[in-house]
């Protein structure tokens, strides 16, 4: 009976320890249908600690939070439990079914996979009307607007789309990103730059909010007729106050994720009046002045002139082309040289643009160029503009007489008559020379001589030291890393150390740095500048993801920081973690 009981506990034993030598590894969400206004969180759980942990691509989902991990150790009737998970906060990027694919992670050696979850995104859902609803809080109080300047403008007028992000004053946003960019399509666009967000108190349906103006664009219509302009969707973390204080009695906040978009505008756009449209008008739509000049009116034969066709003003000066000149025949004329010197700002585009003729007369005479006209459509009076200049008469005192079948005076075009020249067609170009021996100067046995021949033996023992000296500094490869990755930190940060004392240019000053740094090192524009995208950059360039976190949330904390009050202490931190974390990339980049 004895023996008997003695088998039994060895066999309770070896299958506890079977079972809890299992490995298990698999991935909870949670929820299987949610719709497309919500979020989905997904935890990869195992019961053993592992290595290289890869998630599934999450390819029909954006990243909106994590990986956040957490590890938790208990004993339970003696045994040992061990937990360790990986979770990611994701918003779907359109409505269907999808599947999420597996994850993989090694435990001793071994590869273990989770199971592929099937995930269905439906319609947006209505959410409930509740105070204390995080989610419904940050959807009453958080608005993004596109105001748009004109809903029925003419052809190629400018219009601008401001938009501008409203947060209640009960609420905050202490991080976003771009989701879609309107791509403007039927429009010739361009974005006017700003120099950081800049918070404003304003109003929202009459209630009083601050907003921060993100992105201003002009338009100019391409085609006529009802125009879409795509919405703009962000990606906001929202600080929403909660029921719960702190012993100190203030309030707590939680964050909640919440996508955001402007909405689609239409516009109709009217197209130019038939009634008075001259036939030479070539689309210029704005406020014009025009003028032809002429570098020269008097010159000689052989010798060249410049006339330049300038139009200045406010608006669609790169949409249209300029009036052609027509000269005589005994005037050669070169192919125009296109010259834009525009600025867009809210406006519209302002600014000159040119063409610059190079004129050469080849004869002897005088020679008109006409009057060339310019015509514009004017939206204030909503009429079309023409604007002459005056005739130039360009005066050739010197040179071969012109005895061409074709008068002087004929313009240039493809009926153009041969032309018959004299014996004296070269007469005006001078023949008698007036040459001068040069006197040779003596070098050789002078000072100069001397010293040129004996100075570069002197210098050879000075070239080896130094050469031995830069020897033994290549050499030292990790002290070159060190000192050229402290350089470029210095270099890039110079600018925000000169404003720690003021938040707003430092945080401004911090940024830049690092775009510049980036742009530097990767050899990328300032519009790749991507969270992912600098991820992917730096990974393949052998950055540990350590570092390339740390790099991230200090961009993260410059965007932050013109939302939030800071202390001097903070800034200096993030001065330094920005100095270390450049030095630490520079080290380990390849």
């Amino acid at each position: 009976m004895k023996r008997i009981k003695h088998i039994v506990t060895v066999l309770v034993l070896l299958v506890s320890s079977i079972t809890f030598a299992q490995v298990k590894f698999e991935a909870k969400v949670s929820k299987t249908k949610l719709g497309i206004n919500e979020r989905l969180r997904v935890d990869f759980e195992m019961n053993q600690d592992g290595d290289n942990f890869n998630p599934p691509s999450f390819s029909n989902f954006t990243v909106v939070g994590g990986p956040n991990q957490s590890v938790s150790k208990s004993w339970v009737n003696g045994v040992s439990q061990f937990k360790k998970t990986y979770s990611y906060f994701l918003a779907p990027k359109s409505q269907g079914n999808f599947t999420l694919s597996q994850a993989t992670i090694e435990i001793d050696g071994e590869l273990y996979k989770t199971s592929p979850i099937k995930i269905s995104v439906t319609s947006a859902v209505s959410k409930p009307k509740d105070g204390n609803n995080a989610d419904y809080v940050a959807s009453e109080n958080i608005h993004l607007v596109a105001e748009v300047s004109k809903a029925n403008p003419y052809l190629n007028e400018a219009i601008t789309v401001i938009y501008k992000l409203y947060v209640s004053t009960e609420t905050g946003v202490s991080n976003w990103r771009e989701i879609n960019s309107p791509k403007y399509s039927d429009f010739w666009s361009q974005n006017i730059d700003i120099k950081g967000l800049k918070i404003q108190n304003g109003t929202y349906k009459g209630e009083p909010y601050r907003y921060v103006i993100l992105r201003k664009t002009v338009l100019y219509p391409q085609k006529t007729g009802k125009l879409e302009i795509e919405p703009l969707s962000l990606d906001l973390t929202v600080d929403v106050p909660t029921n719960r204080r702190d012993i100190f009695g203030g309030r707590l906040m939680t964050q909640v994720h919440k996508t955001v978009s402007a909405g689609e505008r239409t516009i109709t756009v009217k197209p130019l009046p038939e009634k008075g449209r001259p036939d030479d008008f070539t689309g210029a739509v704005g406020d014009f002045n025009f003028k032809v000049t002429s570098s020269k009116t008097e010159l000689k034969a052989s010798e060249s002139l410049n006339l330049e066709v300038k139009v200045t003003g406010n608006g669609n000066l790169k949409l249209f082309e300029l009036p052609k000149v027509v000269l005589p025949s005994s005037l050669e004329v070169y192919e125009p040289e296109h010259n834009e010197n525009v600025k867009t700002n809210l406006n519209g585009m302002q600014g000159e643009i040119s063409d610059n003729y190079t004129v050469v007369p080849q004869y002897k005479g005088k020679y008109p160029i006409p009057s060339i006209s310019f015509t514009y459509f004017d939206v204030k009076t909503e009429t079309y503009k023409r604007i002459s200049s005056d005739e130039i008469v360009v005066d050739v005192t010197q040179g071969p007489n012109n005895i061409a079948t074709t008068p002087p005076n004929a313009t240039s075009g493809p009926n153009k008559q041969p032309v018959v020249l004299n014996k004296d067609h070269f007469a005006f170009i001078k023949t008698n020379t007036n040459l001068e021996p040069i006197v040779a100067s003596h070098f050789f046995k002078t000072k100069l001589f001397w010293g040129s021949v004996i100075v570069p033996f002197l210098l050879i023992p000075l070239a080896m030291v130094f050469r031995k000296q830069k020897a033994v500094r290549d050499a030292d490869v990790t002290g070159n890393k060190i000192r050229k990755a402290d350089k470029l930190a210095k270099r890039y940060l110079s600018e925000a150390k000169k404003a720690l004392n003021n938040k707003d240019a430092f945080y401004v000053a911090l940024e830049k740095a690092l775009h510049n740094y980036l742009k530097a090192k990767l050899h990328i524009e300032t519009s790749e500048l991507s969270k992912d995208r600098i991820q992917e950059l730096l990974l393949d360039k052998g950055v540990e993801s350590s570092v390339i976190t740390d790099f991230t949330s200090i961009l993260e904390s410059c965007e932050l920081a013109r939302y939030t009050p800071s202390t001097q202490e903070t800034m200096q931190q993030d001065f330094n973690k920005a100095a270390g974390t450049i030095s630490l990339i520079d080290k380990q980049i390849r």
